[in-house]
């Protein structure tokens, strides 16, 4: 019999990928808000509900879900559906759990590498260094704080956090945002564009939440982020580059992005280097360490498939 593994926020760019990654291996299912295949179990947040079969003979949950950071403005109101959305739906899970008397053999939750706040500084930052102290960092602490809560109630032996770097993929996130000026020959950098970007490959982020599922000395926080270092202004370059398209658009001025995003424009504006030191350290291999073999994995190789 395989272990099951059970995915929250299936609807995004990394469960639908993953899933695909494992399912030799695991029986997979995926909490959704919307019943869509015959592997999906529903949920609704608002009422705090969920259909309770979906955590039946569960080995480990894989907590995903979690609404977009970068889709719109920061408000109060957004603000709140941005914590409640992670924290409050891992509650659900726990007191779920605890109610069918299950306990998991992990849960791997995702994280931010925003934890160690959004600036921009010389240093680079491992897992040993407190938060920092903006909004980005309150979320990814309540964040982790409701997936250790699964280790500390005895509800999972293991709690693996994968501080997320931003996801290199064709199919969402920055990186399709970032596409279309730049085929246009109209993409600049952000504000200075000095601010560093950590990144990751789709396929990397993928297989360090398969590490997570499958070596069992894996346990608390690490920064899921190649270990090739890159600022907002060389990602641009290189994108143009691989696409060999021109840049001669100035850089996009702070004030703009301030006015466009409100307080959401630091997230654009600031950002530091982090280590993945500790992930390379479990054996763990980046196929994409590369930023430019990533960006022609991803942009041309796609291309002619």
């Amino acid at each position: 019999m395989k272990e099951i593994v059970l995915i929250t926020g299936g609807g995004g760019m990394i469960a639908r990928k993953l899933s695909k990654k494992i399912e030799k291996d695991y029986t997979v299912r995926f909490l959704t808000r919307k019943k869509k295949h015959e592997n999906d179990f529903e949920w609704d947040l608002k009422k705090g509900t969920m259909d309770e079969s979906a955590l039946d003979h569960v080995s480990h949950i894989i907590h995903l879900a979690g609404a977009n950071i970068s889709e719109k403005r920061w408000t109060d109101e957004r603000k709140k559906e941005l914590i409640s959305s992670r924290v409050d739906s891992a509650g659900l899970l726990l007191k779920t759990l605890r109610k069918k008397n299950i306990k998991l053999k992990s849960f791997i939750s995702a994280s931010g590498i925003n934890y160690y706040g959004t600036v921009t500084t010389d240093k680079i930052y491992t897992e040993q260094d407190p938060p920092g102290n903006d909004f980005l960092s309150e979320v990814v602490v309540v964040w982790e704080k409701a997936a250790d809560d699964f280790k500390e109630q005895n509800l999972a032996e293991r709690v693996v956090k994968v501080r997320t770097a931003v996801v290199l993929s064709k199919e969402d996130g920055a990186l399709k945002k970032m596409l279309p000026t730049i085929q246009y020959g109209i993409g600049s950098p952000l504000g200075s564009g000095k601010q560093y970007m950590p990144w990751i490959h789709i396929e990397d982020i993928c297989s360090i939440y398969e590490s997570a599922l499958k070596n069992t000395h894996m346990d608390g926080a690490y920064n899921a982020v190649s270990p090739q270092h890159t600022t907002n202004e060389n990602l641009t370059k290189k994108i143009a580059e691989v696409l060999k398209k021109p840049l001669f658009m100035p850089n996009v001025p702070s004030f703009v992005l301030k006015l466009l995003f409100g307080e959401l424009s630091d997230a654009l504006l600031e950002g530091s280097r982090a280590s993945a030191q500790k992930i390379l350290d479990t054996g763990f291999q980046f196929q994409f360490p590369d930023l430019k073999k990533a960006l022609e994995n991803l942009l041309i190789h796609h291309q002619t498939k």
